[in-house]
Order: C-alpha cells, then structure tokens, then sequence
C-alpha cells in the first residue's frame, strides 16, 4: 500500500498539472500554463529587471570563474564557468538586453523586432522554467512513465523505434511548452532511460509548440477561423515527420549509446508469465521507491532553475537577437530561400516567392514566419506557412539554445540539417492537405 500512494499519489500531481486540459477564460490551456500565465500577469512590471539582474550577473561573474575557476562539482562551476563562446554570448546579451531597455546604440539592436522581442521571450521563459522544474519530478520520478512506457513500448518502437515513455514527454509539450518536453527529455536522458540516439530523436521531433502558441500564431497570420484544420493538418505532417526524419541522416547515424558512468537503467520488456498491467504497476511502484525524498528534490529542482536563468536566458537574448538582426535588416534569409520558390510553384503553392524567405526564417524564430507571411493576400499560402512554421519545430531562439545548452550532444550543424530535413518531409504532406482536404 506504501509503495501504490507513493506512485499514485506524485503522479497524480504531475498529471494534474502537465497533462490536464482546463478551460481559462476562451482558451484550453493546462493547470501549469494558468499557473504560469498567473505569475507573468501578477509579475509583468518585475521580469525585465529581473532578466536584466540575471543577464548583467551572467556577464560579469562567467569571465571571472571561467578564468580564475571554481570548486569542482560545485553550483558556481557549473553556472559560470563555460567555454569562451559562451562567455562572449553571455556579454553580449547583457549589452543587448541594456541597448534594448535604454534604447541606446542602432536601432537594430533594440526594435521591438529585434531586441524587444528576445526580452520578451526571456522574460516568459524565467517563469516557464521556475514552476516547471520544481513541478517536473511528479510526472518523471515517481513511476508514471515506467507505467506509461509498459503499456505504449510496442506501438513507440514500431513505429517510431523509441521507449514507450516518450508519450509522455510528446504530451507535455502539445499541452504545455516545447521547452517542457526537452526538460523531461534532457532529464530522462541524464539519468540513463533515453540514449543518445533516442534523446535525439525525441527532443527534435516531438518537442512541437503548444496549443495557444499555435493558436497565436493562426491568428496571427490570419487563419483564426481554420485553426481546427490547421492544428489536424500540423498533427498528420509532425507524426510523419516522426516516423521518417530519425530513419534520414543526421538522426540515423547517432548511436544508442547512454551517458558514461549512468548507462542503461530501462528495462520495458515484459516476461512472458506477467500481465502488461501487471508488470508495468511493479516498475512503477520501483521506480517511485527509488525517487528521492522532498529535500534533494527541492535542492535538484533549484539548481536547475538557476542553470537555466543564467544559462539558457543569455543564450536566448543572444541568439535569438543575432538571428532576428539577421532575418529583418539583411537579405540573407531571402536569398538562401531562393531554390524554394520552385519547389513551391511545382507544389502549386500562390506567391511562392514571398512565402520562401518565410519556410525558412522559422530556423531563427518561430514566430517570424507568421509576421512575414500576414501580409500573403493568398489564404491557402498563409494556411501552409503557419503550418509549416509548428512542423518545421527547430528554432533558434529557443528550442535551439535549449538543446545546444542541454546534455544531449547535437551541435548547431545538426539541428540546422535536421530543420531541413523536417522541412523536406512536411512540406508536401502540408500542401496536399491543404489543396485537397482544407481548400
């Protein structure tokens, strides 16, 4: 009995919180985004100061313990002390953050599409990562993967050739925020439940946006009216994206190996003489005996917010500025684009050369397609675009940098070849939905 409330008692929370549709006001969301939107309203005029305190420390206290060093093992190494590419990306984003607030220097630097828009996603993102970090082991620690991962490990390693539990980690992230499944996976990896290879895969192909982002987006661009169509259209493309991009290069030549000194620590096979209910309850009630009690929780929990803060948020505004200085004051985005204006004629798409730059710039920003493409007189191009602008999934300023700063191993190359990759494979599945089942 101990052990079945020690499993369905955090679980229970973890559900609650992560996997919950509630309706707030017009809009789904989960208790987790109510919670988050409820601090964000409640903290609006506090966050820019906060992201500036947290953005000037980053700066000032990374060059000195990079070079004088820090304890090994300890919180401060582990915050400041990183190689010099990250040590300049952590002062210039101070500098853009300050240019941005004061309005000083050219004004690529601090427009609102620029500057102004990487402020603002830092500010989301500090309380994004505070109430999902301390709420997190709930859903992943105390068994409910295990049991989630029994029942679902033959359809995920038939068709996606992933462990069962990874529905969970698709789950959080069409409910809550793409940067909630990378979390759990980045975790599930660490501990040695995901390989190298599978940790991958997850992270870039089921991390998707969630519902009211997309919804922004839709209505953004000015297909409020066809989101229903539009979010099923975004669901066929991503799970076939799913299936065939990790079965393409670069997914499919990273090994399933897991993290030195961690190793392998699952097991979802089930004996022949016990029942899948069986056999997953006993995992689950394990694992939930193994999860560490309320105080290493709490102490793991908080270390984490405060990598992520001074971490992951200089990374944001630095990154993200750079490529958004990129996408709006040089011409870069649209000549790259240029091979795609005939792809997209041959897939019969209208004004195929002012919707290329826009199936592109999506890899700085998911949000910047949806900007350039509103002004497309062609609603069935719109439609396309916002759909795309989910499938398409990697972008820069922030699922980019998480993955970049997280422990799973995939540099910059990879994810920009994995973007187009995802790019290739969706882009058709888009346009014949959109030319024989939406329009």
């Amino acid at each position: 009995m101990r052990s079945a409330l020690r499993f369905l008692l955090p679980s229970a929370v973890g559900v609650f919180f992560f996997l919950t549709p509630i309706r707030v006001g017009e809009a789904w969301t989960i208790p987790l985004g109510a919670l988050i939107d409820w601090a964000n309203d409640a903290l609006a005029e506090y966050l820019v100061s906060a992201v500036l305190v947290i953005l000037t420390s980053s700066a000032l206290l990374s060059p000195w313990f990079t070079w004088k060093g820090a304890p090994r093992g300890s919180l401060r190494e582990r915050l400041f002390v990183v190689s010099p590419i990250w040590v300049a990306l952590r002062v210039f984003a101070a500098l853009l953050a300050w240019a941005t607030v004061t309005k000083t220097g050219p004004e690529l630097l601090w427009s609102e599409k620029t500057g102004g828009t990487v402020l603002d996603l830092a500010s989301d993102i500090l309380m994004i990562f505070f109430f999902a970090a301390f709420l997190l082991p709930f859903l992943t620690d105390f068994g409910l993967m295990e049991l989630v991962g029994t029942f679902l490990r033959k359809v995920f390693r038939r068709v996606f050739r992933l462990p069962g539990r990874s529905a969970i980690d698709a789950m959080a992230s069409w409910l809550a925020a793409a940067a909630v499944g990378i979390l759990i996976t980045s975790q599930q990896y660490e501990n040695g439940f995901y390989s190298r290879r599978e940790a991958s895969v997850i992270a870039t192909n089921f991390s998707i946006v969630s519902i009211p982002f997309a919804l922004l987006i839709a209505n953004v661009i000015g297909i409020g009216h066809l989101f229903f169509p539009y979010y099923a259209t975004v669901g066929v493309a991503g799970l076939v994206c799913a299936w065939v991009v990790p079965r393409l290069p670069p997914l499919a030549q990273i090994p399933d190996s897991y993290v030195e000194g961690v190793g392998k620590q699952i097991s979802e096979d089930v004996p022949d003489d016990v029942s899948l209910f069986r056999f997953g309850w006993r995992q689950a009630s394990e694992r939930a005996e193994r999860a560490p009690g309320p105080k290493t929780l709490a102490r793991i929990s908080a270390a984490n917010v405060l990598d992520i803060w001074f971490g992951l948020t200089p990374g944001v505004i630095a990154v993200g500025g750079l490529g958004l200085m990129i996408a709006e004051y040089t011409p870069v985005m649209r000549y790259l684009s240029y091979p795609l204006v005939p792809v997209l004629e041959l897939l019969r798409i209208p004004e195929a050369a002012a919707a290329a730059p826009a199936l592109l710039v999506g890899f700085l920003e998911m949000f910047l397609p949806a900007v350039i493409a509103s002004g497309i007189e062609s609603e069935l191009t719109r439609f396309v675009v916002a759909c795309m602008s989910i499938v398409q999934l990697i972008y820069m300023s922030e699922v980019g940098i998480l993955l970049l700063k997280s422990p799973i191993p995939l540099r910059l190359g990879e994810l920009a070849a994995i973007f187009l990759v995802r790019t290739a494979v969706a882009l058709p599945v888009v346009a014949a939905i959109a030319h024989f089942v939406v329009f």
